[in-house]
């Protein structure tokens, strides 16, 4: 009997997180839609761990941890999902590092700036502070009509909003907002 119980349990548990899920991507595809929102997307796949190999260099692509071929072939369908959804986004701004940098441009929604406020805060934890702060206000300070889509890495948008994203994953949050960084929805975009 307890473990029928158990089972029961279980199972509303799974349909609760289910419809919480739902409910997530709900909002965050609302947002998108509306516009004014910020997207912050962590890197498509990149296999090999947290950080870079000792000795990376972020002007050279072969010393970094680099998206695989399932990265690529996710940041394209990502891309791709979000034209069809008729996303609108105005501006991309990505880690200067080589994998948010390709993530971003083969999601083939636009030109891609690199922003160094948005680096890899793991790697240059002694900054971490100042790249936060700086990032937090590069959201706050968004008021275009379309989004402003983000492609830095997991830690970074962690520290940011509370949020540890899967890779590919992207946090939704509201621009301009005096209390800080508000997440609005998630989308894992498989």
């Amino acid at each position: 009997m307890r473990r029928k119980r158990f089972a029961v349990v279980a199972l509303l548990l799974g349909f609760a997180a289910a419809a919480e899920t739902a409910r997530a991507d709900d909002a965050a595809w609302s947002a998108l839609r509306a516009g004014g929102h910020v997207a912050l997307m962590r890197h498509a796949d990149a296999p090999g761990g947290v950080g870079d190999p000792p000795g990376f260099r972020v002007d050279d692509c072969a010393t970094q941890r680099n998206l695989s071929a399932k990265g690529r072939a996710d940041a394209k369908r990502i891309g791709a999902r979000l034209k069809s959804e008729g996303i609108a986004v105005d501006q991309i701004l990505a880690s200067p590092w080589c994998r948010c940098m390709d993530t971003a441009t083969l999601l083939e929604l636009g030109p891609v700036e690199a922003a160094p406020t948005f680096g890899n805060v793991v790697v240059l934890r002694d900054r971490t502070e100042a790249l936060t702060a700086g990032a937090r206000a590069v959201i706050g300070k968004w008021t275009g009509r379309g989004n402003l889509l983000v492609v830095t890495h997991g830690a970074n948008i962690l520290a940011l909003t509370t949020i540890s994203p899967a890779s590919g994953e992207i946090v939704v949050v509201r621009s301009g907002s005096a209390a800080g960084i508000e997440p609005v929805g998630r989308l894992l975009l498989d």
